[in-house]
């Protein structure tokens, strides 16, 4: 088993971007939000990496869920 404490600022980043990817997908598949959640998602990131890392998640789980 894996202690994130030990991962360094970024990689904890990325964990937390891509546990919001893949809830938002499900929001939206499950008629909880509609598709400006992923805007509002994506739009509140500041850092341009942090941020397109953020928007790869989202086209993945959009795919493995079937959201278009």
């Amino acid at each position: 088993m894996y202690n994130l404490t030990h991962l360094s600022d970024s990689e904890r980043m990325r964990i937390e971007l891509d546990k919001q990817a893949s809830y938002t997908v499900w929001k939206v598949k499950n008629g909880k939000v509609g598709y400006e959640a992923f805007a509002e998602l994506t739009n509140n990131i500041e850092d341009d990496d942090e941020r397109e890392f953020c928007q790869q998640a989202i086209i993945k789980y959009k795919s493995q869920m079937g959201v278009n």
